[in-house]
């Protein structure tokens, strides 16, 4: 972990002495949370322990350093991912703060609601967290269009808040309709790309009007972005032991419909 901590800082610290450019410092500061070699995200407690890493290397400058800003960012989506869900609210919401006095970029902004969103339902303020979602949905629509990946992205989490509330029929269209922009966009092996289907499957198996061929589909789609996602990712991700979940969900459910 030091390691990997002591790279990232070396390579961010090397682009700001040399005035490498906002490009060249996006790219360096993607070491904190990715693998050089492979570019996956890191994930787990790896995630989170290089979250605190960043936040402590750079939590001594201004609130509008744009570095200290991704360390807390950073922070946040770590604790998140350890299901300290508390404590990341409790860092969204100081980033908010920042945001409300300094003002922020659209893109940042709406990043930020999301992760807001994604506390908030986790902590069962799930009313809350669909208005979120749903604000958002259509701020990013209106700003981004129907064919990009920040719509793609708020498609899928304004689905899932929707799913989480019973609501089945409007995020079944909206995924169906976001999936052949994805592929045409991404391709097959994007992780938006696996997780818009991974996302409708559900939305198709997990209706209580769930027809035999709803299922069908379902599993189809899910057998297909298992084997994907298996192959790019290799089989210790978490998310390969969640598709194959929701593939042996979705496999009972047509067992049921058809005793």
């Amino acid at each position: 972990m030091s390691c990997l901590a002591e790279q990232a800082k070396i390579l961010v610290a090397e682009a700001e002495e040399n005035n490498l450019g906002d490009d060249a410092l996006d790219a360096r500061l993607a070491r904190w949370y990715s693998c050089s070699l492979c570019e996956q995200h890191y994930h787990g407690v790896v995630q989170c322990a290089l979250g605190w890493a960043c936040w402590k290397t750079y939590l001594g400058r201004p609130e509008t350093d744009v570095v200290r800003k991704f360390s807390m960012n950073l922070l946040g989506n770590g604790l998140s991912e350890m299901n300290r869900y508390a404590d990341a609210l409790s860092v969204q919401t100081a980033q908010y703060k920042t945001m409300e006095r300094y003002g922020e970029s659209d893109h940042n902004r709406l990043a930020l609601e999301s992760n807001l969103a994604s506390s908030f339902e986790k902590l069962g303020q799930g009313d809350r967290a669909l208005r979120i979602r749903r604000n958002v949905y259509s701020k990013t629509l209106r700003i981004y269009g129907e064919e990009s990946i920040e719509t793609i992205e708020s498609v899928i989490n304004y689905a899932q808040s929707l799913m989480s509330h019973a609501h089945f029929e409007e995020p079944k269209v909206l995924l169906r309709k976001k999936i052949p922009v994805a592929r045409r966009l991404l391709g097959e092996s994007h992780d938006l790309t696996i997780r818009l289907r991974s996302t409708y499957a559900v939305a198709l198996y997990e209706s209580p009007n769930a027809t035999p061929d709803n299922l069908r589909e379902a599993i189809k789609q899910l057998e297909e972005a298992g084997r994907i996602t298996q192959r790019v990712y290799g089989g210790a991700h978490p998310n390969v032991a969640g598709i194959e979940c929701d593939l042996q969900n979705a496999r009972a459910a047509l067992r049921a419909h058809s005793a």
